[in-house]
């Protein structure tokens, strides 16, 4: 049996949708893994990315969120409610089919030693990877967050990490790496604003207080639904599942006299965790039936696996795979065809002076397909958001931020699309130029499709920015989509004039 592993990194951005989706981008450029969810919390400023695939893949994919992270994210300018210590800040490996605890240690580890060796950033083992019996608890690794140990590592042995050096990154922190059994996050929101009411109860119900066993849990306030909230992970959802603990909430919350405003998932759970009433029970916002991790690899194994039928869900009169989805596959073969002509180039003596750059520009071509094949689905569940924020009660308090934040995130896909295909554009027009003449036509296809492509993306960010009220964003947004464009424009048209050459008469 095939192993497959699950990785689920937390980077420490929770606001920012384009930082959001250039992380998860990395994650989805790796062929052979599966992302399964991008889930983003405004108040706790904290990203949860879940992917799975076998572990060679797996550990690229890791180390590529890591990098990107840390490119990307400054805990200096870092607030939210969650502690954190790292841009990405913690990187746990969960055994799936096929695959062992001691798998994933061994894979921990690998990465672990990866991270800090390419990435400077010091880390640290824990969870069933731990190497000090102290780190296999999240919290004493984390202990002080990125300020604290900003102090401490370096002058207290104790914090140093297992690998990488003494002294945290400036700006990228720390990372802890681990492998665990799965872990559930789950919240449980109250229709209170008192603080101190959310850590009564989380000291009743989370285990080192005495309470029920695999339980962490802490108290917030969230700013965006002006409600406390019970934040918990649930170590063995075995000893205790999501159930139990939100009856257990509700049941020490009405002592006080206070209800239940709902529950929610972070991430995904396994299918033996819930039952079919779990919804209604605990008054889960927002679980589904793709929120079981088996059915969402099931769906993400077999999602597209027949052009006949994409175009089939892409003609019907569902809203959704649209055009966002159509400019990603059209985009993805424009990188098909580039890395057609540079297979077509490789080896041949005639070419022998083209031979290292085209194999530069098939690799990069390749990560190109594999991140916009990616886009495919990706841009689909981002709609799903928006229509899903939409359905919310237009009385709802949080239904005005939940329909901006949806739109923000959907806007995101199409301009990544829109920057790859630029870029593809680019290396098409360099590849017809020094390639196989007998391929020039497909190689120069390449930057025609990648730029109807990049035109049609850029429609979507377009339609999805305008429900937007951030002006300031938009704008960003807008000068960055109108410079890919320029760019793609440009290399496309390169491009046509040295196909058109070539063949002409």
């Amino acid at each position: 049996m095939a192993q497959w592993i699950e990785c689920i990194p937390n980077i420490s951005e929770g606001r920012r949708p384009e930082v959001i989706e250039a992380v998860a981008a990395a994650v989805r450029g790796v062929p052979g893994v599966v992302l399964l969810s991008v889930e983003s919390d405004k108040d706790h400023n904290r990203t949860v990315i879940t992917f799975a695939g076998p572990p060679g893949p797996v550990a690229e994919a890791a180390v590529r969120c890591a990098a990107e992270a840390k490119a990307r994210i400054d805990l200096t300018r870092h607030e939210g409610a969650h502690p954190r210590m790292g841009a990405c800040d913690v990187i746990p490996f969960v055994p799936l089919s096929g695959a062992t605890m001691e798998d994933c240690v061994a894979l921990a580890r690998r990465v672990g030693e990866r991270v800090a060796r390419e990435l400077e950033i010091p880390t640290y083992l824990y969870g069933e990877a731990a190497a000090r019996p102290e780190r296999r608890i999240l919290a004493n690794v984390r202990k002080g967050q990125f300020e604290g140990m900003r102090d401490a590592v370096g002058t207290d042995p104790a914090r140093d990490p297992d690998f990488g050096p003494r002294a945290v990154h400036p700006t990228a922190g720390a990372t802890a790496v681990g492998a665990r059994f799965f872990l559930i996050a789950y919240n449980v929101n109250l229709k209170s604003d008192d603080v101190a009411l959310a850590k009564e109860i989380a000291k009743k119900v989370r285990e080192k207080d005495g309470g029920m066993p695999g339980v962490q849990c802490m108290g917030f306030f969230l700013e965006e639904k002006r409600c406390a909230q019970v934040s918990m992970n649930l170590l063995d959802y075995r000893k205790t599942s999501p159930q139990a603990v939100f009856d257990a909430v509700r049941r020490i919350a009405a002592e006080r006299g206070v209800e239940v405003l709902e529950s929610e998932m972070i991430g995904l759970l396994p299918r033996d965790a819930v039952d079919a009433c779990f919804k209604e029970a605990t008054l889960c916002a927002n679980f589904t039936p793709d929120a079981v991790i088996e059915t969402r690899i099931e769906k993400s194994r077999t999602a597209l696996e027949s052009p006949a039928e994409f175009l089939d869900a892409l003609a019907s009169r569902e809203p959704v795979p649209g055009g966002g989805s159509a400019a990603a596959l059209a985009g993805a073969m424009g990188a098909s065809l580039v890395a057609m002509i540079a297979n077509l180039t490789l080896g041949k003596k005639k070419y022998e002076a083209a031979e290292a750059r085209m194999r530069s520009i098939l690799g990069r071509a390749e990560a190109l397909r594999a991140e916009l094949f990616g886009l495919v689905r990706t841009d689909t569940e981002a709609y799903a958001r928006v229509m899903e924020a939409y359905k919310l009660p237009k009385d709802a308090p949080e239904r005005a931020a939940a329909i901006e934040r949806a739109l923000q995130g959907a806007a995101a896909p199409p301009l990544r699309m829109a920057e790859l295909c630029a870029e593809t554009c680019e290396l098409s027009a360099e590849a017809v130029a020094i390639g196989n003449r007998n391929a020039i036509s497909d190689g120069g296809g390449g930057a025609l499709l990648a730029e109807a492509a990049a035109l049609l993306a850029a429609d979507n960010v377009r339609i999805n920015l305008g429900g937007v009220g951030d002006a300031a964003y938009r704008t960003g947004i807008g000068e960055r989509l109108k410079g890919f464009l320029a760019r793609a424009k440009a290399a496309a048209s390169k491009a046509r004039t040295v196909v058109e050459h070539a063949t002409a008469g």
